[in-house]
């Protein structure tokens, strides 16, 4: 794990931001204060109406079970689950079991599931049999002790009796490992503590307006922020849970009529997908006042589109590894939130490298990877994040990120490696050497655009053979091009690297 300096962490404690409270205590006091509360999943699949009193059951008892077959502390409990009732209640009883949780997204495929387990040696996985046209690799989860599958045998883990209280751990371990996709081929994964993430709840449940209760939740509870703000953020406000396993923007705006749900934001697709569509009126932005973006690149013409129609747009920026790292308030000028990624969260610290790299520290920045030398790369010994991405500061304080240092495409808040896309590509016949660079994509902010430079007499594949040819390698769907172009040559360096930058310039200026 990286180094935290010794007058840093004494700060965190001293402010109050960094507490003795594991996950499991913050759940277990939010579920009791509010048992009543809503807890309902929108699905096609497997729809879910009840209460935090009864999906606490299920994840008190699924605890008891999994501890009589020897689960507890520091051991490992990973699940891969779409936006389900089984979802919450795994996360719930791993917490309260103090064990390490590692959630992965329920779109991804052999390659990074074989990867993930491989690599964090779970004692348990929770697991979908199948969903949508998707049927989870039976064989992957061979090597693990003991596994669940919603669908089939999930409930015989559930004990009769369900767990009380909370097994202690330490606060200041793991609690979190979050799988995420960046500049290496593998996801790289990012572990936080109790204390850093117990520090993230409480600091973007702060930011949400007291009118942003029944929020529906879409992004996956595989996904990092998704998981937060689906499974933490209410229960720490006391909001009910609504959540969606598929995004289907008719089905959400039925819901925003018929269930008086809120939707408030996300990557611009969330939005932009709910205006486009057909059925959308004028009548559901009671349901949209507000739209907290970030995750992906965030169009000004999106942000000046939402702002016409009323709704209240504030941006914000983070990472995995540092979540929160800078935020608009929805109260912000209109200047400063429309047009810029905010000024520094609570606790946090931030400078720009001579290049423009920015450099971030806070109670909230993870403890580092689970690859020692990518831990050694990305934080130094004075606590600080070398984020990779380029910015500039106003005179205000406040953020705008310009660039980016690494590779990474992102995707309607999903990372994609451009060198994992390449690696796959060149496995293709006919290819001498390709680049993948984000492109403007007015729905999800970027997609992955492949650059390919044939081989003499080779034809240019096509989209279909591309997605066939993904298909095959088992990588997840978002990570398949969307865009297939042809050059004699690339833009180079004097030593022959290609110029990334040169290329995305020509896509944006498209």
């Amino acid at each position: 794990m990286r180094t935290i300096p010794e007058e840093l962490a004494a700060k965190y404690v001293a402010e109050g931001w960094w507490t003795s409270d594991t996950l499991g205590d913050l759940l277990a006091a939010g579920l009791a204060a509010t048992p009543d509360n809503v807890f309902e999943v929108h699905s096609d699949t497997r729809p879910y109406q009840g209460t935090y009193r009864d999906v606490e059951l299920v994840a008190r008892r699924l605890a008891a079970g999994l501890h009589a077959r020897g689960v507890g502390p520091g051991d490992v409990v990973v699940f891969q689950l779409p936006n389900w009732m089984e979802a919450a209640a795994s996360f719930w009883a791993a917490a309260m079991l103090g064990t390490v949780i590692v959630p992965i997204v329920h779109i991804y495929g052999r390659k990074e599931v074989s990867y993930i387990l491989e690599t964090v040696k779970p004692k348990v996985f929770l697991r979908a049999e199948s969903f949508g046209n998707r049927v989870y690799d039976e064989d992957l989860d061979a090597g693990v002790p003991i596994v669940g599958v919603v669908g089939r045998d999930f409930d015989d883990l559930l004990a009769d009796e369900p767990m009380s209280g909370v097994l202690h751990t330490d606060p200041a371990g793991p609690a979190v490992i979050a799988f995420t996709s960046g500049t290496t081929s593998n996801p790289k994964g990012v572990v936080h503590s109790h204390q850093t993430l117990g520090f993230e709840t409480f600091q973007l449940a702060e930011r949400y307006p007291d009118d942003f209760d029944r929020q529906l939740t879409g992004a996956p509870v595989g996904h990092f922020i998704g998981m937060l703000n689906a499974l933490l953020i209410p229960v720490r406000r006391g909001w009910p849970i609504h959540l969606l396993d598929v995004w289907n923007p008719g089905r959400v705006l039925e819901l925003m009529s018929t269930h008086n749900v809120i939707v408030g934001g996300g990557v611009p697709y969330y939005m932009t997908s709910l205006l486009d569509h057909p059925d959308f009126t004028r009548d559901h932005l009671v349901n949209m006042k507000y739209a907290g973006m970030g995750g992906a690149a965030v169009p000004v013409a999106v942000t000046e589109r939402l702002t016409e129609l009323g709704i209240t747009v504030f941006r914000a920026y983070g990472t995995t590894e540092h979540p929160s790292i800078t935020a608009s308030w929805y109260t912000a000028p209109a200047a400063k939130r429309l047009y810029t990624d905010g000024n520094v969260s609570t606790g946090v610290e931030i400078r720009l490298s001579e290049e423009g790299e920015i450099i971030s520290r806070g109670p909230d920045l993870c403890l580092g990877y689970i690859d020692d030398e990518l831990t050694a790369k990305m934080f130094d010994d004075e606590g600080w994040y070398h984020t990779g991405d380029i910015g500039v500061l106003d005179e205000d304080g406040y953020l705008t990120i310009t660039d980016r240092k690494s590779d990474v495409i992102i995707r309607g808040g999903e990372n994609i490696s451009a060198l994992e896309v390449e690696e796959a590509l060149l496995g293709m016949p006919g290819i001498a050497e390709v680049a993948v660079v984000s492109a403007p994509d007015a729905r999800l902010g970027e997609h992955a655009a492949a650059v390919i430079r044939l081989l003499p007499g080779a034809d240019l594949p096509t989209l279909d053979q591309v997605r066939e040819h993904f298909a095959n390698k088992g990588l997840a769907k978002q990570k398949w091009p969307e865009e297939i172009l042809a050059v004699d040559d690339f833009p180079r360096t004097a030593s022959g690297k290609i110029q990334k930058f040169r290329i995305r310039e020509t896509l944006r200026n498209r």
